[in-house]
C-alpha cells in the first residue's frame, strides 16, 4: 500500500487530534515518525516532523475533509482588535529567541525552539495563543 504525507506537526497532540477526526471520518491513519519525535524533540527538523499520512486512495477525501477543518479552525477564531479571521504563526521577537538561536548556531546540531504567537492580517494584533470566539453554554 503506497501512503501519502497529508501533513506534518512538531508535536503528538496535534498530530493525534487531527488523527482522530480522520479516523471518525472513517479514514485510516499512519503517525510516521511519532515515537522520535516524542521521544528525541530535538531530532523533529532533522527527520520532518511527526507526518500524518494516509492511504494513496483516501488522499482526495482526506484532503477535503482537513480543508474543511482548517476552514472550521480560522472561522472561529478572531481578532479581538478588530474581528479579522486571518492569522499568521510567526517567530516571536524576543531577546531570548535570539539567544536560542546563538545557542543553536554555537551547537549547531542541537536546535531549541523559540517563543512564536499569532499575528492578525488586517491590523497586527499579537497573541501567544490563537484568539477562539467563546461558545455560548448550551442549556438542557
Amino acid at each position: 500500500m503506497e501512503l501519502v504525507t497529508l501533513k506534518t506537526f512538531d508535536q503528538y497532540f496535534s498530530a493525534h487530534i487531527l488523527s482522530a477526526r480522520l479516523e471518525d471520518a472513517g479514514i485510516q491513519v499512519y503517525l510516521l515518525d511519532e515515537h522520535t519525535v516524542t521521544i528525541d524533540p530535538i531530532l523533529t527538523n532533522a527527520i520532518g516532523g511527526i507526518k500524518l499520512a494516509v492511504a494513496k486512495e483516501d488522499e482526495q477525501a482526506a484532503r477535503e475533509l482537513l480543508g474543511l477543518y482548517e476552514e472550521e479552525a480560522r472561522s472561529t477564531s478572531h481578532c479581538p482588535n478588530c474581528g479579522g479571521h486571518q492569522f499568521l504563526l510567526l517567530p516571536a521577537r524576543k531577546p531570548g529567541n535570539i539567544i536560542l538561536a546563538l545557542f543553536t548556531w554555537i551547537f549547531s546540531g542541537f536546535a531549541v525552539a523559540g517563543k512564536q504567537l499569532y499575528r492578525c492580517q488586517d491590523c497586527g494584533y499579537e497573541s501567544e495563543l490563537m484568539p477562539v470566539e467563546a461558545k455560548p453554554a448550551e442549556n438542557n
